[in-house]
């Protein structure tokens, strides 16, 4: 009993979050190629990308040919408060965040930050993105060493420069690396579990397939399960 108990708990608050009122659905943004290319050396990297809700965050990048796992989470706050409940609440210093690993030989870090502004978050949006509003849906990108600062940097300085927003400036922010805590297992791998979730057919499905469309050498059709 007790057990069933959990999981109606469990259902009811991912059934609540990232389900703000109806809006007009997001258009695909034909981002530009990095002029900065990113140079990283051999070996399995980390990067970490807040865009909204991460249900939609995590979707679009596990179907990135290179990313060998991509991880729903916190980043900003303490430990403590790294919690939905209290994330949701917009109280704390998180923002919901997603944490890849990605072989730079296979896609390079420029490349997930065009495909991130692409499909996955509109970067002149400040705290909010599609229906989902608050300092924890806001858009920031968080570099895990020098190189991805660099780049990083450079991108958005590209895409302010870009007009593909018009007059709109950027809003997005580069963020300093504090610690990332994973989100409750019910929010890992959420596309994958709940195709038919009313949120995830309208706002995150079809970033999924605007990534097919645009960037179909690197897109995967299935999506990356692994132990999260």
């Amino acid at each position: 009993m007790h057990k069933i108990a959990v999981l109606l708990a469990s259902s009811s608050l991912a059934l609540a979050a990232c389900a703000g009122p109806a809006i007009a659905a997001e258009e695909p943004v034909a981002a530009p190629a990095a002029t900065r290319v990113a140079k990283e050396p051999a070996g399995l990297k980390t990067a970490v990308f807040a865009g909204g809700c991460f249900w939609g965050v995590e979707g679009v990048f596990s179907h990135v040919k290179g990313v060998k796992s991509a991880v729903s989470g916190y980043h900003g706050g303490t430990q403590k408060s790294a919690s939905y409940d209290l994330v949701s609440s917009g109280i704390t210093d998180h923002a919901e965040a997603v944490k890849i690993t990605y072989d730079p030989a296979v896609v390079r870090y420029d490349q997930l930050l065009r495909i991130f502004f692409s499909v996955v978050a509109d970067p002149t949006l400040k705290n909010r993105q599609g229906p989902d509003v608050g300092t924890q849906y806001r858009s920031a990108i968080v570099p895990m060493n020098a190189e991805q600062s660099a780049v990083a940097k450079a991108y958005l300085a590209q895409l302010g420069k870009s007009g593909l927003w018009g007059s709109k400036p950027i809003a997005t922010k580069i963020e300093p690396y504090k610690a990332f805590y994973a989100a409750e297992a019910y929010h890992q791998d959420f596309m994958l579990a709940n195709p038919t979730h009313g949120y995830i057919r309208r706002w995150d499905a079809p970033k999924v397939a605007a990534l097919k469309r645009m960037y179909p050498g690197v897109y995967r059709p299935t999506f990356l399960k692994d132990a999260k």
